[in-house]
């Protein structure tokens, strides 16, 4: 599955270095995102910029994550002769990650109360 299906993100720039803010479409599928984006991933997902650490601040009250690339924009827009330095490509570029199927929902009809239990 695509990260696109789960959440939508922004970014921006700022010198050498990258925002990436990635929030969850509902509050159900903030955990999942928790779980498996991780820093690791975001920098394996960018293996062409320069190999500056990435940082992740979670933050749950908007079910969101966001992460700033350090040093991924080659000295930034004016300074680069890259013909995309902007960070604001790179949400989308992200968006396009694959990350594993939410698991399948818990149904609570199916689950038996124990005082249902005519024993």
């Amino acid at each position: 599955m695509k990260l696109h299906e789960l959440a939508h993100a922004r970014s921006g720039d700022k010198g050498s270095t990258a925002d990436i803010s990635v929030i969850a479409y509902t509050p159900s599928t903030y955990s999942h995102l928790r779980t498996h984006l991780t820093p690791d991933r975001v920098r394996a997902h960018f293996p062409d910029l320069p190999p500056g650490p990435v940082h992740r601040y979670e933050l749950p009250s908007l079910h969101a994550l966001k992460f700033v690339l350090h040093d991924a924009l080659d000295g930034g827009v004016t300074r680069s002769l890259a013909l995309d330095a902007h960070g604001k490509s790179l949400a989308a570029c992200l968006l396009e990650m694959d990350v594993p199927d939410l698991p399948p929902p818990t149904d609570s009809k199916n689950s038996k109360d124990p005082k249902d239990s005519k024993d």
